[in-house]
């Protein structure tokens, strides 16, 4: 079992960090996309901190709407598996195994893992937000 439950420990550091990297790129393509909404808004008095901040909030809005959505989805695939195969036994000879018995994630890691994801959000937006306030205006 603790073999089992480093490997999804490492797999769930990796698709932490892959979505790290998938939404800071897509933060630099939004960052590339708006240089010139950019440089306006500095023209007409913006601050480089208020640009900062604002690609940061939408860093945090997507990783905090779609890590919701995939929560949700997780949740939904787990109590799918309890219905279908909940009470499906596999013989081991000697004694019989049931499959799934009421899959359960605690609330303390629900809320953690929330909070991670906001952090991850937040500093998936950090190099972008960089970018966009160093646009000239």
């Amino acid at each position: 079992m603790g073999l089992l439950q480093l490997s999804l420990w490492i797999i769930g550091i990796f698709t932490l960090v892959s979505g790290i990297v998938g939404v800071s790129n897509i933060m630099f393509i939004t960052v590339k996309e708006r240089t010139h909404e950019f440089g306006i808004r500095k023209a007409l008095g913006a601050k480089p901190r208020a640009i900062y901040k604002l690609i940061v909030a939408e860093s945090i809005a997507i990783t905090t709407l779609f890590g919701y959505i995939g929560m949700v989805s997780g949740v939904a695939a787990t109590e799918w598996m309890n219905k279908a195969y909940g009470s499906t036994s596999i013989d081991l000879g000697s004694e019989s195994v049931t499959m799934f018995i009421d899959p359960t994630v605690d609330i303390s890691i629900a809320i953690g893992a929330t909070l991670l994801l906001i952090i991850a959000g937040t500093l998936a937006g950090l190099f972008p937000a960089r970018k966009a306030a160093n646009v000239r205006g």
